[in-house]
């Protein structure tokens, strides 16, 4: 029996026709659903709002920092403001479009849906954190759906993409694409995505007494820096780490998002753009807890020194619009401060024959604390990777490093961390 012939006129997955009041009915959703939990399942004394809180909350001097606990604020708000940003992503909005939806989304939580005064990290971590996380699970959501599959492939691809981003998931649902075939668009097809997966042991010092425990990390690199730059998000990279520790179970979610890049020279021997980025950082173990929100310009060249040697190089810096760092003295019972400042990092890394890799890293940043007490802190991060390829897409892999952070304090004692870390690992790479 010959093949049904896939309909071109369909929607797809990346690109339909704008529908605001559905977009609008989703962010609404996402208020009134999280408040509702809040309110009558945990009996939470924030949730408990009226007219009274909603006016006071509306006045512009009502506004202050809040102490709730690091992943709560870190981690909870950015993934919450990533359903109103994909709200509308999810309904025929672009990137930019997009956007404002966050803003608005925590505007309306911070000042509507809790009786405690609006905080400023709150709107900046929903509201930023969430257009960084929701264009990234949006994106790795459609790229997890192939419009042109059927049968339970198909449907375990839709419930997968669901998880990864639940409102374009919904809308699929919604606007009956949901496992109905048509044909993918070309953006789809060309974007690749190359993953690693570690598992392996590594030792932090200070944390889990300072015994080896084990760990498992995950990359993902959609895209390609040197394609399609002029595009949001076009290029992805997302950073993942969990494993055996004190304190979390969760200790890295690292997401760069290219935001628009401009070629700056390339022939036959190399390639060189600068690209301006999103970023969204989340650290957290017992030695060390760290997150940030940046902006920041790269500049990525590759160099093919011959057929089987290549090196590629890359630095950065930008301001860092806000970022929680760790306090010993702690501020009003929070044991993190509030800066802002400046971030710059630099990488350099060679290959020989695709097998053979080593890779030199640095990340620094500079902050001046704007709610804590009073301080401005140097945050240093230096590792090294080298791994070896034995059998196609399996390789072993050591990666060293060593982390200071410097806390300079008004009227309280510097304060100079540092630990360093070992991770061995097995390594699984693949590219779909």
């Amino acid at each position: 029996m010959p093949k049904r012939a896939l309909k071109t006129d369909l929607p797809d997955t990346i690109t339909h026709q704008k529908k605001f009041a559905k977009a609008a009915g989703f962010l609404v959703l996402m208020e009134v659903l999280p408040w509702t939990f809040d309110k009558f399942i945990k009996n939470a004394d924030y949730a408990q709002i009226s007219f009274k809180t909603v006016g006071h909350n509306l006045n512009p001097g009502s506004w202050a920092f809040d102490n709730d606990p690091f992943g709560t604020n870190q981690f909870g708000h950015p993934y919450h403001g990533s359903y109103f940003f994909s709200a509308f992503r999810a309904n025929g909005y672009t990137f930019w479009e997009a956007a404002p939806a966050a803003f608005v989304g925590s505007y309306i939580w911070e000042t509507a849906a809790e009786n405690q005064a609006p905080s400023p990290n709150d709107f900046v971590n929903t509201s930023f954190g969430g257009i960084v996380l929701g264009e990234m699970t949006y994106r790795l959501s459609n790229r997890i759906i192939n419009n042109r599959a059927r049968g339970f492939k198909r449907q375990v691809s839709e419930v997968l993409g669901f998880v990864v981003n639940p409102m374009n998931g919904l809308s699929r649902l919604l606007d009956g694409r949901w496992g109905r075939v048509a044909a993918n668009p070309v953006s789809r097809d060309s974007t690749k995505i190359s993953a690693e997966f570690d598992a392996g042991l590594r030792r932090i010092e200070g944390s889990n007494n300072g015994k080896p425990g084990w760990y498992g990390h995950a990359k993902f690199l959609y895209g390609n820096s040197y394609e399609n730059y002029k595009e949001p998000f076009s290029n992805i990279y997302i950073n993942t780490e969990f494993g055996k520790d004190d304190s979390s179970k969760v200790n890295i979610i690292s997401v760069y998002g290219s935001l628009i890049g401009w070629k700056i020279g390339s022939n036959n021997h190399y390639q060189q753009v600068g690209v301006l980025s999103a970023n969204y950082d989340y650290i957290r173990n017992r030695s060390f807890f760290y997150s940030g929100q940046s902006v920041k310009f790269n500049l990525f060249t590759n160099f093919n020194l011959s057929s089987k040697v290549k090196v590629n190089t890359s630095v950065g810096v930008g301001p860092i619009i806000l970022a929680a760092v760790p306090d010993p003295y702690f501020y009003k019972g929070r044991n993190y401060d509030y800066g802002s400042g400046l971030s710059y990092s630099g990488t350099g890394g060679i290959s020989f024959a695709d097998k053979l890799f080593m890779t030199v890293n640095y990340r620094g940043g500079w902050l001046k604390t704007v709610d804590g007490n009073s301080s401005h802190s140097f945050l240093h991060t230096v590792s090294g990777e080298l791994s070896y390829m034995f059998v196609k897409g399996l390789s072993i892999c050591a990666e060293p490093g060593y982390f200071v952070l410097n806390g300079k304090y008004k009227l309280q004692d510097d304060v100079n961390s540092r630990y360093s870390y070992l991770r061995t690992s097995l390594r699984y790479a693949v590219v779909f």
